[in-house]
């Protein structure tokens, strides 16, 4: 009989361990996605440790939260949800190794990635004999359990992708599409599906959802966002995050069992108002910032650095004379490109004059301006962007090498901007 108590109170303290689905879960695990993607971005490109550093710090840090997730006796919400964040992170740098780096197309990423999904749920299946969320209660079924979450990141970046990049349908359509297939599974199992089906859809569709908020908002206004900005945007959904994952962690018991009615915060109602009100927030403060921001011109989406006066031997007659010949060539899917050929005209001129530290702290600038349009400009058109992407990769290789090179840097930048020139739709 003591055997039986144990056995049923370890089974309990581990059920714990995994949150109630409710509505604020939902909303934190949306925006705690774009938390994930911009972070990885930025200290990828703005602090420059480059993706190979990111990807390992990221798998580290990950791999010691989850040290600490499983070893808690109980659901903290904290710990949790920095899990969920990290995994985001770790999920979408998995797909972005295998699409940048490896250069594997998406629709062959997204079929592998469904494919591991499927042998992650058929393995737990026949091991545990359940894949529901309520019976995660045992060491093995959390370790399949954020198995096939970290499975669904990368799955559902690589969708996400296929459907707003290589399919083109841009970032405003994956809001409205991957919300709708949100609501359609929540729909389907209110009809009478099975459960355990409908949450790994929806969680999957959560990544790509997230995706497409962020860049909606972050994503400059001639691309169809919001004017945000990557920071802005990260701080609003941080603080949403913070004030949802604090009421989680008040409303856990000495057993981290969730009080659904106890007081005016608990209860399913309380947590639809909760949720609601996150949501508020962030569309009421994404909106009033949004119309502080102007959509870019040709001169108004260049940075004060973009806008410097003619170097020597650069009158400004001859600048004038450049953009008007940028501005002759035909219409692109790509736009306006203005702002990133400046740039590097502006890196070539120092890299003329031998002036290479100048030039590798100039060209960073396009790197940062590069990655907050790639949401934007991606989806226009593809192949032209990654052929752009990587002539930018070999500036950057030129002008950062141990001991560069004039003459590598000046052709690298010369056929940079070339390609620049001949895709600029203005």
């Amino acid at each position: 009989m003591s055997v039986t108590y144990a056995t049923e109170e370890r089974s309990r303290v581990w059920l714990t361990k995994v949150p109630a689905i409710t509505a604020t879960f939902w909303v934190i695990k949306v925006l705690s996605t774009t938390i994930g993607e911009t972070f990885a971005d930025y200290l990828t490109v703005n602090v420059g440790l480059g993706p190979l550093v990111t990807d390992a710090v990221m798998a580290t840090v990950l791999a010691t939260a989850l040290m600490i997730q499983f070893r808690t006796r109980k659901y903290t919400p904290w710990i949790y949800w920095l899990c969920v964040v990290l995994v985001s992170i770790v999920g979408t740098q998995i797909t972005d190794f295998f699409t940048d780096t490896l250069g594997v197309s998406l629709y062959l990423s997204t079929a592998v990635f469904a494919v591991v999904l499927a042998i992650v749920f058929v393995v737990w299946h026949r091991q545990e004999g359940t894949l529901a969320i309520a019976s995660v209660d045992t060491p093995g079924r959390e370790g399949f359990y954020w198995g096939a979450i970290l499975t669904t990141f990368a799955l559902g970046t690589a969708a996400g992708d296929l459907a707003t990049e290589a399919l083109s349908l841009g970032f405003r359509n994956g809001v409205l599409i991957f919300g709708g297939l949100i609501v359609a599974s929540w729909i389907a199992y209110k009809a009478g599906a099975g459960q355990v089906l409908t949450f790994w859809i929806a969680y999957v569709l959560t990544r790509p959802l997230g995706a497409s908020m962020g860049d909606l908002l972050t994503q400059d206004k001639q691309f169809g966002g919001l004017a945000l900005g990557a920071s802005a945007t990260s701080l609003l959904f941080f603080a949403v995050i913070i004030v949802l994952v604090v009421r989680e962690q008040l409303l856990v018991n000495q057993h981290g069992v969730k009080v659904k009615g106890s007081g005016p915060a608990g209860g399913y109602r309380a947590d639809y108002a909760w949720a609601a009100a996150g949501l508020a927030v962030v569309a009421a403060v994404g909106l009033a910032l949004s119309a502080t921001h102007s959509p870019s011109s040709d001169s108004s989406s260049l940075t004060v650095t973009d806008q410097e006066a003619p170097l020597p031997g650069q009158s400004g007659s001859s600048s004038r004379a450049a953009t008007s010949a940028r501005k002759a060539h035909p219409t692109t899917r790509l736009g306006d490109l203005t702002s990133f050929a400046t740039i590097v005209t502006d890196v070539q001129a120092r890299v003329a004059k031998n002036d290479l530290a100048g030039g590798k702290a100039r060209i960073k600038g396009l790197e940062v301006a590069w990655d907050d349009a790639e949401a934007g400009l991606k989806p226009r058109d593809s192949s032209k962007w990654h052929q752009l992407d990587g002539e930018i990769d070999d500036a950057l290789t030129a002008l950062r090498a141990g001991n560069p090179s004039q003459s590598a840097c000046s052709a690298a930048l010369a056929t940079l901007v070339s390609t620049l020139n001949k895709f600029d739709g203005i």
